[in-house]
């Protein structure tokens, strides 16, 4: 089924939008919840909360042209915010490394005038990648976005592990260049 029709039962309230859009994304959005978790029931829990909270913002969300990304960004954060309250609880998940890599780049957002900035350094990161070319960003992305391994990486494009890590280890170097001269202390 497309996803124009998937958004229509979406927004006539059939609980077959759920269905529909489970048989149609829900391994490739499992497996980004698994990539951040890294325990394949937290990733079905974290699938099945990503199809709740999307039955929630749709309406007022009519994401016709964009369906999986819209579903794969809240899949993302359920995740994310899993892998924190675990962290709490002193368990980690490979969420944490990939954090550490990125900390030398981009500033920490510790205090409410960061979260206001929020919005303007995404931007800017946006900005950044589009500087970069189109090989470059899709390797930053599925690195960073969709937490893929480099192994992984390496195998989708045919490079080798170790130009998948000096190119995000060079796109970091100038992101964090990019940065700086953006207005960001890091």
């Amino acid at each position: 089924m497309d996803d124009d029709r998937i958004i229509d039962l979406f927004l006539s309230r059939d609980e077959e939008a759920i269905v529909q859009t489970a048989q149609k994304y829900g391994q490739r959005i499992r497996s980004i919840a698994y990539r951040i978790v890294n325990d394949p029931e937290t990733a079905k829990e974290c699938e099945n909360d990503a199809y709740r909270e999307t039955w929630e913002r749709i309406p007022p969300n009519e994401p016709r042209d964009y369906l999986f990304p819209f579903v794969g960004r809240i899949v993302r954060h359920v995740a994310l915010n899993v892998c924190k309250r675990n962290q709490r609880q002193k368990r980690y998940a490979v969420y944490c490394e990939l954090t550490e890599e990125m900390q030398e780049c981009i500033p920490a957002n510790q205090d409410v005038e960061a979260e206001i900035e929020a919005k303007e350094l995404s931007g800017m990161i946006d900005a950044f990648l589009k500087t970069r070319p189109e090989e470059q960003r899709r390797v930053f992305v599925r690195r960073y976005w969709f937490f893929d391994p480099v192994s992984k990486i390496a195998d989708t494009y045919g490079f080798t592990q170790s130009k998948v890590k000096t190119m995000l280890f060079r796109m970091r170097a100038d992101l964090k260049s990019y940065l700086e001269k953006g207005g960001y202390t890091l």
